[in-house]
């Protein structure tokens, strides 16, 4: 009689422990800034950005979202932690396992998550990996010692020399002073808030009903600004093309012009487009020029929705030759971006100073592209978004020296929403994260920006 045998299953594969992957995610984003450089906005992209979070579900990939931008925006405070829980540091060369206990820092610290499973889900991430599995025991440890001490690590130091990078912060109190730079620390530990620019099309009935809609309070610059943020698509008045996102510093540039009505401008690095709404919304006559097609298309989307027009000239402003020359250019040129940080914490941990030095050298050259672009006795703003010296005042300083076609039409503070301390002794503007001070101190600041006004000579 013939015997049969009992069909043997396949061995099944073990299942990960729910939220592994998206820990798993967030480490691997925090490599991708700190070890490579990364933008995180790029990292981030749902297109294109780092594979191992797209493949993640949307309610994963906000989690790994959240974990790696506080990991990064605390990152100084959660080495400061390590440094009191363990006599060493982790080998020089254990750079995952350096991420994994950030990002598990990171939920214990600062996130609303449990921290038993902060701490089990790091030593899940470190004990299935070869190259950091021998880390798990003194991981598991030191990570239960952080959840014990947790309160007193809470109260250490948030200063600038805690949550900076030591080139950053030494040259932010050199820039600024120690007071200053600490205040700015402060603020970066912050979640940014949404500020918006409302239509001038909107009358003032319209405009108080539309704050009153968004939850906004007004800040002195005209700025709408919401302490919570919600999606931008989400909000009163989107898809009415009622207001553009644009923070409160970054309005101001665009009003060194004065009365642009008629006026041929060009918005010189334009994208994502607010100057540009700006301008046209004021009645000027905008090219807006950006080396990027991509960011240009989204340029065209802002102003679609917000019934404006400009021309959109997809260039490299160093080897652009308009036909003609503008009334005023507007150049706002890439930088580090430092005063940003609020809102891109990563910028801290993916620039260096030898970047800011090369960049300081563009800056240069294209404020010279910009100048032979300005007609005989026309305007030059120059504006960026950082708040190193480097490349606002001392770039000013040497522009003048250099170049005697151009001086300096003083900022006046009814220009700026009567802030006169934002005035700093060239006439320019100078704003830092931690000007505009409110109540509750989260919701106030802005970002650091830089703009001068210049007259073009013959």
């Amino acid at each position: 009689m013939p015997t049969y045998e009992r069909p043997r299953r396949a061995p099944t594969a073990p299942t990960a422990p729910a939220g592994l992957a998206a820990r798993e995610a967030a480490a691997a984003l925090l490599a991708a800034v700190v070890d490579r450089r990364d933008s995180l906005d790029r990292l981030l992209d749902e297109m294109n950005g780092l594979d191992r979070w797209r493949r993640l579900a949307p309610r994963d990939r906000a989690l790994a979202r959240a974990i790696a931008t506080t990991a990064l925006r605390q990152r100084g405070r959660i080495a400061a932690a390590f440094a009191r829980l363990t006599d060493r540091p982790p080998p020089a060369r254990a750079r995952h396992l350096g991420h994994v206990l950030h990002v598990a820092a990171a939920q214990i610290l600062f996130l609303d998550v449990p921290a038993s499973a902060a701490v089990n889900l790091a030593v899940a991430a470190l004990a299935g990996e070869p190259r950091s599995s021998r880390f798990s025991g003194f991981a598991n440890a030191v990570l239960r010692r952080m959840c014990r001490e947790r309160e007193a690590l809470l109260a250490l130091p948030a200063d600038a020399a805690t949550v900076f990078p030591g080139w950053l912060a030494r040259r932010l109190v050199a820039d600024h002073g120690r007071r200053r730079a600490d205040a700015i620390a402060a603020m970066v530990l912050c979640r940014p808030v949404l500020d918006l620019t409302a239509h001038p099309r909107l009358g003032r009935a319209e405009r108080a009903a539309l704050g009153e809609a968004l939850g906004a309070t007004v800040l002195p610059t005209g700025s709408l600004r919401l302490a919570d943020p919600r999606p931008v698509a989400e909000l009163p008045g989107f898809a009415d093309g009622a207001w553009w996102v644009q923070d409160a510093a970054a309005s101001l540039p665009a009003r060194l012009i004065g009365d642009v009505a008629g006026l041929a401008i060009a918005d010189l690095c334009a994208a994502p487009g607010g100057k540009t709404a700006q301008l046209a919304a004021a009645g000027a006559r905008v090219t807006a020029v950006d080396i990027s097609p991509t960011r240009l298309a989204r340029l065209a989307d802002n102003l679609a929705r917000l019934r404006l027009s400009a021309e959109v000239v997809a260039a490299d402003i160093l080897a652009w030759q308009p036909p003609r020359r503008f009334d005023a250019v507007l150049l706002d040129a890439p930088c580090s971006a430092t005063g940003t940080l609020r809102r891109h914490p990563d910028i801290a941990w993916n620039k260096t100073a030898d970047d800011v030095a090369a960049l300081v050298e563009l800056q240069r050259r294209m404020i010279g592209a910009a100048a032979a672009m300005v007609r005989p006795g026309g305007l030059l703003v120059y504006a960026n978004c950082s708040i190193l010296k480097s490349e606002g005042e001392d770039l000013l300083a040497g522009l003048l020296a250099a170049d005697r076609r151009l001086s300096v039409v003083p900022v006046a503070a009814a220009e700026i929403g009567g802030e006169a301390a934002w005035i700093n002794g060239q006439g320019a503007l100078r704003t830092l994260p931690c000007d505009l001070p409110r109540e509750p101190a989260c919701t106030g600041g802005l970002d650091g920006f830089f703009a001068c006004r210049l007259r073009v000579g013959g």
